[in-house]
């Protein structure tokens, strides 16, 4: 299997889930949509995993962000955050309804 071949599977695994946030919202207008994404996804699989779900649109910028663990307190216990990998796709064309919220 060459390297630029991805299995399927893969790709459907490669998006957690979108991020809704106040930055997130206002970055909708400028064709921006936020994903949580696995750790190791890079970004050509996060461009075909995105193009995969959304048939007919184009990614024309992925930019990944690795966001690291906290340190986060209750009372007297006391523990970490998960680190994650958040990855800001910009799409071309009209706005994705799906993810608008409207």
């Amino acid at each position: 299997m060459s390297r630029t071949k991805v299995k399927n599977e893969r790709l459907l695994d490669v998006l957690k889930k979108p991020l809704i946030t106040e930055k997130a919202a206002l970055a909708v207008e400028l064709n921006q949509y936020t994903f949580e994404v696995v750790r190791n996804a890079t970004k050509i699989e996060i461009k075909k995993a995105v193009e995969e779900l959304f048939p007919g649109r184009k990614v024309q910028k992925v930019r990944t962000i690795y966001m690291p663990s906290h340190e986060k307190r209750l009372g007297t216990k006391q523990g970490r955050t998960q680190s994650s990998k958040k990855a800001i796709v910009t799409l071309t064309g009209e706005p994705l309804e799906d993810l608008i919220g409207a």
